[in-house]
């Protein structure tokens, strides 16, 4: 989906929201006023991009594509990715791809076990960081002199590595290729609804937090998903309630002072996929690099998990 198919869905009157590059009022409309990349937009070349149609022959081996979504940070995108991930990879004749596109906060090297691992160039392309033979990675991560290293770039730095992962990097045949994007409706979300709109998207897996902080973020994230036209998977709830590793008793930690995702499904009209319970060997496994599925098939958050998964594959095939 194209910015500018983005903006026909915008009100008129709705200023704030930037037209889209390919606009013919990029970096001139009012909503464009203090915007960092107001020149660039507007002495760029109109017009559609020609390397979406580069990037559909390049994803053209790529079966599904999901996006890992949510307004707010912090509420475990990256560790469902990753679970999500070692899951469907379980069977040996699924491919699976993880695309990291947290420019600025990439976790999922650490999270995936390769944080050390570096990326190689052959001549199909930059090849992605394997896991396993079936389940391969691709992050900034892996770019970075330092892992401590600020990433400081403005939008069209960002969306330029963006275009490459999906460009230039050789995913070969894939059954999945899993999408963890940053917190928030900006520059990232963008361009990926644009560079894709030829070879397609699946939908999106909106990840949430039961308290109201949360969904309120969340809702942006829902508007920005119909605006942009892609297909609402479902919603999850992640830590929801803590499970006590020992006894597994339950607690509320974050209250669901209005509802939860639950209220929040019902109100959009969206699948509410499952709640996820905050065990705290979750965060353990996500620092060792090793997958939580594995290491404790007995936590009702590995039930969860599962429960969850299978409810995805099922939607999307």
């Amino acid at each position: 989906m194209s910015t500018a198919a983005v903006k026909e869905e915008i009100p008129q009157d709705a200023n704030e929201h930037c037209p889209g590059p390919e606009s013919e009022l990029a970096g001139k409309n009012d909503a464009c006023a203090g915007c960092p990349n107001q020149t660039i937009c507007a002495t760029a070349p109109k017009g559609p991009d020609p390397d979406i149609s580069v990037i559909a022959e390049r994803l053209s081996g790529v079966k599904h594509k999901i996006l890992v979504l949510s307004g707010k940070g912090g509420v475990g995108k990256s560790s469902f990715t990753s679970q999500l991930a070692w899951a469907l990879s379980g069977d040996e004749d699924v491919q699976v791809g993880v695309m990291d596109i947290d420019i600025c906060g990439p976790s999922i090297p650490t999270i995936m076990g390769v944080v050390d691992e570096q990326i190689h160039q052959s001549n199909s392309g930059w090849q992605p960081v394997y896991i396993q033979d079936n389940l391969s990675v691709m992050s900034i991560g892996f770019m970075l002199p330092d892992k401590d290293d600020a990433v400081i770039w403005r939008g069209p730095k960002k969306n330029g590595l963006i275009k490459q992962f999906l460009r230039d990097v050789d995913w070969g045949t894939l059954d999945y290729l899993l999408v963890d994007t940053p917190p928030g409706t900006s520059d990232e979300h963008l361009s990926l609804a644009s560079f894709l709109k030829e070879s397609g998207i699946d939908g999106a897996v909106i990840i949430t937090t039961p308290q109201e902080v949360a969904l309120q973020d969340v809702r942006k994230e829902i508007d920005f998903c119909k605006k942009a036209k892609i297909r609402i998977l479902g919603l999850v709830e992640n830590m929801s309630g803590f499970v006590c590793p020992n006894c597994h008793g339950e607690s509320v930690i974050f209250p669901p002072t209005t509802g939860g995702a639950e209220a929040l499904a019902k109100e959009f009209g969206i699948e509410l996929l499952g709640r996820i319970p905050l065990d705290p060997r979750v965060a353990k496994s996500c620092d060792m690099g090793v997958s939580f599925l594995d290491e404790y098939p007995e936590s009702p958050a590995c039930v969860a998990y599962e429960d969850i998964i299978d409810r995805l594959r099922d939607i999307v095939y």
